[in-house]
């Protein structure tokens, strides 16, 4: 409605793409949590999404912080968070990143590998590593163990090269893969770990962290909770004796469902009468009509090359109206971004409303992981604004409270 007013303003750019961030869904999200896994501490994976609103309630919330460069930890130490409360995930750092690290008092961090216990023995050799090892992570969206991760087999000399050095190493840490969707993948990389565990123990270390990484998925959180559980409980028996402490990683898990995105049509094409009868006879059930909105592949819907996703439209408004008659009759059509990229293609096939024209508005639900945080301005297109919600009653006063208010710790 505002867009419409403006575009009768002749305001450029009126009807730009927004997104909706409904805070209450990241609020409700960290309750779920803690009331599944009560014994794993949260560290979110800010790559995700670095909204700053969002940072800042989980900040509030007393959630740690997974930084996988400088920049973030200089992002989430500039809100407050103690330096005990981040952990460097990434196993191959560049040098200053970790003498940045030491600078800030950041002591966590990952490693995977001999070259990088010696850059660490170099540059920060007070620091408290963890080391990662490969898991299965056959199983998820992206596989994040064909870049990262120590096989078993190289675990043992790793450790003691570490024990040459003088090192601490504090923990085991291991991901699944980003969007994992089979819960067994972590029980059988918690049995890992504590095959490390005792690998540590064999070298002189007594190990007093497990970090169960990343990959889980709103739709079957849970029950992995309950795997997870279950695992530490069968290969952890003894932890709270031995003051283990257990963190873990999630990312999308928090931030998924919290963002809608908006998108104008700013263009419609449908084919003359010749291309459509010839269309038929090559390809009955090709889309007849191509839809051109104002966000796309190099934007916010990047999550379509580089996370895997396939994000599917509904109409927003039509004609002015934010009802859709039932009754309307629907058209196979393809969505495509702005650019004039022939790869920018948001959705390839879909069925939406026949009557659809430019100027009305399509919408997208769970935008907020790996959407806005990699979105770029090619063709001198801008990302798409945000604009922020609490949500509605009780939780819309705990998010207000948790945003005005101090950090837990």
């Amino acid at each position: 409605m505002r867009a419409l007013s403006l575009a009768t303003d002749g305001e450029p750019d009126a009807e730009r793409a927004f997104f909706v961030a409904d805070l209450s869904q990241v609020y409700l999200q960290w309750q779920r949590w803690k009331r599944c896994l009560p014994e794993v501490e949260p560290f979110f994976a800010i790559k995700s999404n670095p909204d700053p609103y969002i940072l800042r309630l989980l900040a509030s919330l007393g959630t740690g912080f997974d930084c996988a460069s400088s920049g973030e930890i200089t992002n989430v130490l500039g809100l407050g968070v103690v330096p005990s409360r981040i952990i460097f995930a990434n196993p191959c750092k560049a040098t200053s990143f970790i003498r940045h690290a030491a600078k800030t008092n950041v002591e966590m961090m990952t490693f995977d590998n001999s070259d990088e216990l010696y850059k660490i023995a170099r540059s920060f050799p007070t620091a408290k590593l963890i080391i990662r090892i490969h898991t299965d992570d056959t199983r998820a969206l992206c596989r994040l163990n064909l870049k990262f991760g120590a096989s078993l087999v190289a675990v043992p000399s790793l450790l003691a090269k570490a024990k040459e050095l003088g090192l601490d190493v504090i923990g085991v840490s291991f991901h699944v893969g980003s969007g994992c969707f089979d819960s067994s993948a972590f029980a059988d990389a918690i049995r890992r770990s504590r095959a490390v565990f005792d690998m540590g123990r064999d070298v002189g270390y007594d190990f007093s962290m497990l970090d169960i990484g990343g990959g889980f998925e709103d739709a079957t959180f849970d029950a992995t909770a309950l795997t997870i559980a279950s695992a530490i409980n069968t290969y952890f028996p003894n932890r709270k004796e031995t003051g283990l402490r257990i963190i873990a990683e999630p990312g999308r898990y928090f931030v998924s469902k919290a963002f809608s995105l908006a998108a104008n049509v700013i263009a419609r094409r449908t084919p003359t009468s010749a291309e459509s009868e010839a269309g038929k006879q090559e390809n009955p059930d090709a889309p007849s009509v191509r839809l051109y909105i104002n966000d796309g592949v190099y934007g916010a819907f990047n999550c379509i090359l580089f996370d895997h996703q396939h994000p599917h439209p509904y109409v927003l408004s039509m004609n002015g109206s934010f009802h859709v008659p039932s009754s309307e009759p629907l058209a196979t059509c393809s969505v495509w971004g702005p650019t004039c990229d022939s790869m920018d293609c948001v959705c390839p096939v879909t069925q939406l409303p026949d009557g659809l024209r430019v100027g009305d508005w399509l919408a997208f639900d769970n935008m907020g992981a790996y959407t806005i945080c990699a979105a770029s301005q090619f063709n001198g297109f801008e990302v798409s604004n945000v604009i922020y919600t609490r949500g509605s009653g009780r939780v819309a006063n705990e998010v207000g409270k948790a945003l005005g208010g101090r950090q837990r710790s």
